[in-house]
């Protein structure tokens, strides 16, 4: 229940070819250490750039955050999306209610976030894909950092010692 479809460092080396291979009409993004820094209204690099060659594709793409409503949608509005708050992840009625919004079939629907607990195993409960990312920033709140220990096992099971390692995720450093 809690192994992702697919795993990726980032939201940049999911291509439009490989969504297309994959049949994936739809993404469900989650905002928070995927595309901007948790509480911030920057975004990553690149978001912008990647998000305009999706939806050139046809691709739709929904945020879908268990952040309050005052996160959720000016950052939503900020890069042209719709978005669903609250989404009360990893129950499926956030997903739902995002599939509804889209038109899409949950098979045909890709989850995209940075947690195992939340994100994987939502989409797997509305019967989704899911793609979990490299948290991309130090994280900061006592709850996060809990469920980061209690994924640790879990991200070394699937990807291994190496893989956490490069990507700092062993010992992560929230001075940065």
């Amino acid at each position: 229940m809690i192994k992702p479809t697919m795993a990726f460092v980032s939201f940049k080396d999911i291509t439009v070819e490989f969504l297309k291979k994959n049949n994936i009409d739809a993404i469900l993004l989650d905002v928070d250490n995927t595309v901007s820094p948790p509480s911030s209204k920057k975004i990553y690099d690149g978001v912008e750039k990647w998000l305009d060659e999706i939806k050139k594709s046809g691709i739709e793409v929904i945020i879908c955050s268990n952040n309050f409503r005052k996160r959720v949608y000016p950052f939503a509005k900020s890069v042209g999306l719709d978005c669903v708050a609250m989404s009360l992840k990893p129950l499926p009625f956030g997903f739902i209610r995002a599939e509804k919004k889209l038109s899409v079939k949950p098979k045909n629907a890709l989850v995209i976030g940075d947690q195992i607990f939340t994100d994987i195993l939502g989409a797997k409960l509305a019967g989704m894909k899911s793609a979990l990312l490299v948290p991309q920033s130090p994280d900061k709140g006592k709850t996060i950092k809990l469920r980061r220990k209690l994924e640790l096992p879990m991200r070394k099971k699937l990807y291994g010692e190496d893989y956490l390692s490069k990507y700092n995720l062993l010992e992560r450093d929230d001075k940065k």
